[in-house]
């Protein structure tokens, strides 16, 4: 439960700190580390539990957690919510310090005051404030790529792989190796491309590959006494595609989107929906098997081609754009309507 608990808050705030503190032109590449660290580290987990027993696994664990609380009390507070609290001296000592000694910070912190104390004169947000017109675009960008995310079939797929392609006839071992191996490289590349590609093609070209994967592992279900390679080949692709964008992206983009009066009440709403996502999939999955395995991944599929069809939509491109840009473009009228007018 503790676990649990830490993780939901991880899983918000660390994205939404990164993106906090880094420079725009290199915002997306930093943020999407995060995810990046988390698959290195669900790689390690699966080759240590591998040889040692729960036990051993949940005290290694203990490590790199006392390191990061050790780490927190030397990195600087996010210069964003410093001047959300009125402590201007404070924020623009962080940002300094975050840009270094010799570099001109006037510039990003006088946008970042400007838009503060325009946001100052609205009063705090709470979930339900959330779901005004103004903040519409926001809330289904947030939330429906944390929808689609999981419900693309991420965590029934990873947490039961080793049981997919034994299903389909493959060996259980090699698939899980394999995945391994596409999995750290692909989510790399991912973190390289992020702010040369920009936000938009990089989930383009990843929830295609999903939908593509998905509808193999389907295929492979559906001809299995012809072809159980295609299961192999199906969920690396998916494993694959997943983690040069689909992975970490929706993250990068839920900690863009919302302007700081609203972080706290809208990254809790779509924190929750993705892990509640998460439950209703991994739940669900065996069932859905045991109903049919080839309708399973079709299913899959076609919820990874209308995320393609989402994206291209609804969501913006946010690189190379300040927070403070991207959140007044995609939430004008709350300021408009709630901010008078000072000649």
């Amino acid at each position: 439960m503790l676990v649990g608990c830490g993780m939901g808050l991880l899983s918000y705030v660390v994205p939404v700190y990164i993106a906090e503190v880094t420079p725009k032109d290199i915002r997306g590449g930093f943020t999407s580390v995060h995810q990046l660290m988390i698959c290195c580290g669900v790689s390690i987990t699966y080759l240590i539990g591998a040889f040692a027993t729960w036990r051993t696994l949940a005290l290694i664990g203990t490590i790199p957690c006392l390191m990061q609380l050790l780490g927190l009390f030397f990195i600087p507070e996010s210069p964003r919510w410093q001047a959300k609290i009125g402590k201007w001296k404070e924020c623009e000592a962080s940002l300094q310090c975050l840009r270094g000694n010799n570099a001109d910070i006037s510039n990003e912190a006088s946008e970042i005051k400007d838009y503060t104390e325009q946001l100052q004169r609205l009063s705090e947000s709470s979930v339900f404030d959330l779901f005004q017109k103004e903040y519409a675009w926001s809330l289904i960008v947030g939330v429906g790529l944390m929808v689609l995310q999981q419900f693309g079939g991420v965590n029934g797929i990873a947490f039961y792989a080793s049981s997919i392609f034994i299903s389909a006839g493959f060996s259980g071992s090699v698939g899980m190796i394999a995945m391994v191996v596409v999995q750290v490289p692909m989510t790399t590349l991912g973190v390289l491309l992020l702010d040369k590609s920009g936000r938009r093609p990089l989930l383009l070209v990843s929830a295609a590959g999903t939908c593509l994967g998905c509808f193999l592992v389907g295929l492979s279900f559906l001809l299995q006494e012809v072809t159980p390679i295609l299961s192999l080949v199906g969920v690396l692709v998916y494993t694959g595609s997943f983690s040069l964008g689909m992975g970490g992206i929706p993250w990068v983009i839920m900690s863009e989107i919302f302007p700081i009066n609203m972080k706290g009440s809208a990254g809790s709403l779509v924190t929750l929906v993705s892990w509640l996502g998460s439950w209703i999939i991994s739940f669900a999955f065996n069932f859905l098997m045991k109903w049919s395995s080839t309708g399973t991944f079709f299913i899959f599929a076609t919820i990874c081609g209308l995320t393609v069809l989402f994206v291209a939509k609804l969501v913006p491109e946010t690189k190379g754009r300040t927070l403070e840009e991207i959140q007044a473009s995609m939430n004008p009228v709350s300021l408009e309507r709630r901010v008078p007018f000072t000649p």
